[in-house]
């Protein structure tokens, strides 16, 4: 079985389907509220445990009523989050989502996810050490970030670093990550290059190899030479959200295969979590994705 850990965040997210997007100082009435765990750690964790790996959790919750809620999820959903720590001076994380005509806009309350350490990486260091992959997002402070970047280089693990949200990075960094996947704006920030510069360019610009996601067009994936495009799948779009946090896990999981097989089940993974409501109430089982990918081959 793949082993993979994720260092990242674990939010609730508060969600809001409306027919359209408000503008300032708007007020309009909303179609559906639901509130569903989310975060772009915990998201990775359980899109990973669906495609059937054995995923470890390294975050952090505050000791309330979102916080139990979500580590009781998380162990539905057999991921070992023995290194979520449970803070009693800060509240959990939250996500104020809202969705409309299968886009998203996303609010972040970091809360306890501000306090993810490097001393628990450290901690975690037995894991990583055994794992076949590491996730990281950018949801968590940029310290702890890069002490899993730097720990799973020492090891030898392969660490795929998901620059979201963006934020310019040292060069030294993407150096030390197997691979970065952002989108073409992600890119272009962690570049210091301008949006409007072909995504191929920067791709090859680049100091690591780059898995680059395209929304529905699929993904671009470079380790050398020129980039190659794995095309989307076509789906009926419901929400958005998640997507690319199932497109990491399942690049993670099946990155054993190979990169163009990584991206290509990674794609068709993506494509199945839009087809539902909710971050994690979208991502797929793996004989979901065996079977879309049946479909496209048979």
């Amino acid at each position: 079985m793949t082993r993979i850990v994720v260092v990242g965040s674990i939010n609730m997210d508060l969600v809001t389907q409306a027919p359209r997007f408000v503008g300032p100082g708007e007020t309009i009435l909303g179609e559906r509220f639901i509130s569903v765990p989310g975060g772009k750690g915990a998201n990775q964790a359980v899109a990973a445990a669906r495609l059937g790996a054995e995923v470890a959790l390294v975050g952090a919750l505050g000791v309330d009523a979102f916080g139990r809620q979500l580590r009781q999820g998380l162990v539905s959903e057999g991921i070992d989050v023995d290194h979520v720590a449970h803070l009693h001076d800060d509240a959990s994380g939250t996500a104020s989502i809202t969705i409309a005509q299968g886009e998203n806009q996303i609010i972040v309350v970091p809360g306890a996810n501000a306090r993810v350490t490097p001393a628990q990486v450290e901690q975690a260091h037995e894991l990583i050490r055994r794992a076949d992959a590491v996730l990281v997002q950018m949801e968590i402070p940029l310290d702890t970030v890069e002490a899993t970047v730097r720990l799973g280089a020492h090891l030898g693990v392969p660490v795929i670093l998901n620059p979201a949200p963006a934020r310019q990075l040292p060069v030294d960094w993407f150096r030390l990550a197997r691979y970065a996947t952002p989108n073409q704006h992600e890119l272009a920030t962690l570049l210091g290059a301008d949006s409007g510069t072909d995504f191929r360019e920067l791709m090859q610009a680049a100091p690591c190899p780059i898995v680059l996601t395209r929304g529905d067009e699929g993904a671009w994936f470079r380790e050398q030479g020129e980039p190659i495009h794995q095309r989307g799948f076509k789906v009926d779009v419901v929400d958005s959200t998640g997507a690319g946090d199932t497109f990491n896990a399942a690049l993670a999981v099946f990155l054993h295969e190979g990169l163009p097989e990584a991206v290509r089940k990674a794609c068709a993974a993506a494509a199945l979590s839009v087809t539902r409501l909710g971050a994690q109430g979208g991502m797929p089982r793996l004989t979901e994705v065996r079977s879309v990918l049946a479909r496209q081959t048979g």
